[in-house]
């Protein structure tokens, strides 16, 4: 079964829309009682049972290189430049979604979400370099606080650890399209997103490493990414502005 993602909401003059270059999400196993405790109340990890049996959330950092991000009533941006998206899967009130830790960006626009809206935005170097018409594909990440190298599998892993098929992993890993965050004034922040479905490829990470989950008691340095999926290109449109919880409600 192919997943067709979700229907657009129709685009108003004060959303945003951006072309992700150098795509990849590179997940890990946590264990849910320690990511339950770093969510605010009301929310849930959720959950998926492994081929060990056991019961575990997940967490990724997305990362890509934006380009041409722009508000609908402007121009595009002469933009370029590396982004990092903390993230866990979550539910709350019975809704899926993600929560988001914290975004790293290259760019001076950082000062936008952190400062207008209250989002847990820091300015960071990120790189991201990707071959994708290499043999195999080759992505790589270097950040300030990061860095992942993979390259792609010869062929697609039969299923994903946790999951049963496609229909499953695709939109819950690739496809979340709700995300809460803790603004700087301590309420809970909302917004949405969309994107057509990825058509990803399946990498492996040679070595990767991700601070901001290891100082949150998530991982450590000797995690191996459960999952690493992959592409050249992807259009967002993104929802703007993000809303106290309360109001999106």
């Amino acid at each position: 079964m192919t997943f067709t993602g979700t229907p657009r909401p129709p685009l108003r003059w004060h959303h945003a829309e951006t072309e992700l270059e150098d795509f990849a999400i590179v997940s890990y196993r946590v264990p849910a009682e320690a990511l339950a405790r770093l969510l605010p109340e009301g929310f849930a990890p959720l959950e998926v049972t492994a081929a060990d049996g056991v019961p575990t959330a997940l967490v990724s950092a997305v990362a890509f290189r934006d380009r041409d991000f722009h508000f609908r009533f402007f121009p595009p941006a002469a933009m370029n430049c590396g982004q990092i998206n903390y993230r866990a899967y979550v539910t709350v009130e019975g809704r899926p979604g993600v929560w988001f830790f914290g975004t790293a960006l290259d760019h001076p626009l950082v000062a936008v979400p952190k400062w207008l809206w209250g989002m847990p935005w820091d300015r960071t170097h990120v790189g991201i370099t990707a071959d994708w018409d290499s043999a195999p594909a080759r992505w790589r990440l270097t950040a300030d606080n990061a860095r992942c190298e993979a390259v792609e599998l010869d062929a697609p892993p039969a299923r994903l650890d946790g999951f049963d098929g496609e229909h499953e992993w695709m939109p819950l890993l690739t496809h979340p399209t709700l995300g809460w965050y803790r603004r700087r004034d301590g309420r809970v922040g909302t917004y949405s997103i969309w994107h057509p479905p990825m058509r990803p490829r399946h990498l492996a990470a040679v070595s990767a490493r991700f601070l901001l989950f290891e100082q949150l008691g998530l991982t450590t340095p000797e995690s191996v990414p459960h999952s690493i999926l992959a592409q050249r290109r992807l259009h967002f449109d993104i929802h703007t502005p993000p809303l106290p919880l309360a109001s999106r409600r």
